[in-house]
């Protein structure tokens, strides 16, 4: 192959690659906006919201399907090599685990419409912190992955142990309440639930943190240990 030939080629493939990072950090930037929607649901009784995020759901699903195309036509058409087939490969799991994140928040959403039936029994501190944390912990990673900075992912593993923290926290605030008064009961399950969607969607992201490391370094680590 001619020098000037290999060089168009190599600036094709950038292009390619650049515009595949551009739609994982959009896909990204919409999974974000359902936590943070799917949480204010759940602080103002909004029993309309699950609705609202199966509709972006679907959006995020489109995303993860033509993220996914884009990804096995670089391979196929491109024949990557080291670095960049890392890349790739790193993209089409990191995907999956924002999509799972947007599920996860729609699970939220339609517990909020469950929990809107009556007054709660409690202001709500703590899920509303954690929803802050994972939102914060998808913004990092996903800079991390675009601006392949592994040092990044340290900050987000810790965001992860203060999210784990949080939900141990109020599983035995809320097991307590139970004891003392039986009839809170089904709201506080419901409570105790969605602290768990939330801590399932930080397991997410801290996945994507270890994809963006093995993207950099070619070796797949736990980091969250």
């Amino acid at each position: 192959m001619q020098p000037e030939v290999a060089r168009g080629v190599r600036r094709t493939f950038e292009d390619h690659l650049s515009d595949l990072l551009d739609n994982v950090l959009r896909m990204g930037a919409a999974v974000e906006e359902m936590v943070a929607r799917a949480v204010e649901a759940l602080s103002h009784g909004d029993v309309t919201a699950g609705k609202k995020l199966d509709e972006f759901d679907d959006v995020v699903d489109e995303y993860n399907l033509n993220i996914e195309n884009e990804c096995l036509q670089l391979i196929a058409l491109q024949q990557p090599m080291a670095r960049d087939l890392r890349t790739i490969a790193a993209t089409l799991k990191i995907i999956t685990d924002i999509e799972r994140v947007g599920d996860y928040a729609v699970d939220v959403a339609k517990t909020a419409a469950k929990l809107a039936e009556r007054p709660l029994f409690k202001p709500l501190v703590d899920i509303p912190r954690m929803g802050q944390l994972v939102q914060e912990m998808l913004r990092d990673v996903l800079e991390s992955f675009v601006n392949r900075d592994i040092e990044r992912i340290r900050g987000v593993i810790q965001v992860d142990d203060a999210v784990d923290a949080l939900n141990r926290q109020l599983h035995d605030e809320l097991i307590g309440y139970i004891e003392k008064d039986p009839t809170i009961a089904h709201q506080a399950v419901w409570l105790i639930l969605v602290a768990r969607y939330l801590e399932r969607m930080a397991d997410h992201i801290t996945n994507i943190g270890e994809r963006v490391y093995y993207m950099e370094t070619g070796e797949l680590k736990e980091l969250h240990k």
